[in-house]
């Protein structure tokens, strides 16, 4: 999950936000509204992720899961794509994909297939980079989104296009499991979608007129997401199959990528509505959400693992709002400033010494140089005079 420092037109240009209270003049303002929704959107994966070992026959959790997976997923990138839009082959850029999305995938993808193989006793767990299990295959599809960015900031209908790659992608059962590139080509369209996106647009969506109305969308949300239960497959909603895999007519692949499309759009542009603008004692834990997402999936699947999720009880009412509340609990002190620090290493790596300096920063460092010999030279020449 990209930083959300200040946002940047489509020629580069910084867009400052109002400055916080008590900055230094000329720092970096980050944008308490996406520090809040990145960290609000969050919360939801961690609770929808714990709802998956006790939802079972419960029609009206399952009916709430299918609508927090029609948009939580879609907002996180959507704002992934909002703050990529001045990405380039730039050699700094470059190194902050490195060593924050692809380096963080390498060790994850490890230390998760690891996991399983001697916590869920599997030892048929192969360590694969190629095929990523659970949740790092988010961090495989933004490097490869990333990477294409300028292709979409050149050609003349972006959206139409991705739309299009998603459609096809979702009547193509050979594309296989690499790289997971199906949720990769099915979930392009909203990354597509933030490039496209300009600060007015999030404005926009955060009127009063817009919270009144995204109310009684919700509730229509969760009727449907209650009828739908026993009608349509869950499964479409994690964008991680074709068609055909699920066992449905192949011409259902294209109308459900654009169905879903429409309603994902819908509801996170309701959610984006309710997300507060101004600083929250949540806003400075957005800075964390990368650590929430990967550290999360090692206590989900650690609890599953060792069956703590097979109480009865846990699949009552009570046991489910615990669940929730303890999900969302985790996540939170996930994304703290302590967690981050120890952890540091493995997400954000500064990893100077696996790169060449830059030619322009190297010219830099000799000027400074030169310009402090200079000053040196002049003062001793005062003291001898």
């Amino acid at each position: 999950m990209p930083s959300p420092r200040t946002p940047q037109n489509h020629r580069g240009e910084p867009t400052p936000p109002r400055a916080a209270a008590g900055s230094k003049p000329g720092a970096k303002q980050r944008d308490a509204f996406f520090d809040n929704a990145k960290y609000l959107a969050i919360v939801l994966v961690a609770v929808g992720h714990s709802w998956e070992p006790i939802k079972g026959d419960s029609r009206i959790l399952e009916g709430l899961y299918t609508v927090v997976y029609s948009f939580h997923m879609p907002a996180f990138i959507i704002i992934s794509g909002y703050f990529s839009r001045s990405f380039d082959m730039r050699a700094d850029r470059l190194k902050r994909l490195i060593t924050g999305v692809v380096v963080p995938y390498v060790l994850f993808e490890t230390a998760y297939s690891l996991f399983k193989r001697f916590v869920d006793h599997s030892p048929g767990q192969e360590i694969s980079l190629l095929d990523p299990w659970y949740l790092t295959w988010f961090l495989c599809a933004l490097f490869i989104w990333r990477m294409t960015t300028p292709i979409w900031n050149l050609v003349r209908w972006p959206l139409p296009l991705a739309l299009g790659i998603a459609m096809l992608a979702s009547v193509s059962p050979e594309i296989g499991n690499d790289l997971d590139m199906q949720r990769v080509l099915q979930f392009l369209p909203y990354f597509v979608l933030g490039l496209c996106m300009k600060p007015e647009h999030f404005r926009l969506v955060r009127r009063r007129s817009m919270r009144i109305v995204s109310v009684p969308v919700f509730a229509a949300a969760l009727a449907v997401g209650w009828w739908a239960v026993p009608r349509m497959n869950t499964s479409w909603f994690y964008h991680r199959d074709a068609a055909q895999e699920m066992a449905a007519p192949w011409w259902s692949g294209p109308v459900m990528v654009l169905a879903l499309f429409g309603c994902s759009l819908l509801l996170t542009a309701c959610f984006f509505a309710w997300v507060p603008g101004r600083r929250m004692w949540f806003t400075a834990l957005g800075a964390g959400t990368l650590y929430g997402y990967l550290l999360h999936g090692f206590l989900i699947k650690g609890a599953d693992f060792a069956g703590m999720f097979d109480h009865a009880w846990l699949e009552r009412p009570l046991g489910e709002i615990f669940v929730s509340v303890l999900a969302a609990a985790v996540v939170t002190v996930l994304c703290t400033a302590p967690v981050r620090r120890v952890f540091r290493f493995a997400m954000e790596p500064t990893m100077e010494w696996a790169f060449k300096r830059d030619a322009a920063e190297v010219a830099r460092g000799r000027e400074k140089t030169d310009k402090k010999h200079e000053t040196g030279v002049r003062e001793r020449e005062k003291v001898n005079a």
